[in-house]
């Protein structure tokens, strides 16, 4: 059976989310499926392909997810990857392709990622923090689309099982 780690690096639990809600779109397309922060991934061998994700923060990309991509980017070398980002306090994910930011695409050319999406974030409006709240007030809010999500999974799962009939 093909195997999927969904890896992804979350403060608040948005983007945790995102990955539980790739996760479960690519078990139902039978692929046996672990969902797990990146900052306790320890080995990516057992894996046939790797979706990571990460919360972007002020124009960055989560830390744990940076980490993963440096510490397991030799394991993943001829591994299926794809990476995504969560962020956007507003709709432009759903209305255009944004590109990754700078480190997102850096790991993006590291590891030969077939691709990276960015989907909305979601940011309470009631987010404590000196920076978070300030951000609640203004954008606050859950800015995520499920079924968009969903569908790329899908997409991600007809390319997985197209690079298993490939041998």
């Amino acid at each position: 059976m093909t195997r999927v780690l969904v890896a992804y690096g979350s403060k608040r639990g948005s983007t945790a989310e995102i990955a539980g809600w790739i996760g479960d779109t690519l078990r139902g397309q039978g692929f046996e499926t672990d969902v797990a922060d990146a900052a306790e991934v320890r080995d990516v061998t057992a894996y046939d392909a790797v979706v990571l994700g990460g919360a972007l923060y002020a124009g960055r990309w989560h830390k744990d997810a940076r980490r993963f991509a440096r510490r397991h980017a030799a394991a993943l070398s001829g591994r299926a990857v794809w990476l995504f980002s969560s962020g956007p306090l507003d709709r432009s994910a759903q209305e255009t392709e944004i590109p990754p930011v700078s480190q997102a695409a850096r790991a993006s050319a590291a590891l030969g990622a077939r691709e990276h999406r960015t989907f909305g974030g979601r940011l309470a409006r009631d987010a404590t923090g000196f920076l978070a709240s300030a951000i609640a007030e203004r954008t606050g809010g859950d800015y995520r689309d499920p079924d968009r999500v969903r569908a790329w999974a899908r997409q991600v799962a007809e390319q997985v099982a197209a690079n298993r009939a490939q041998g």
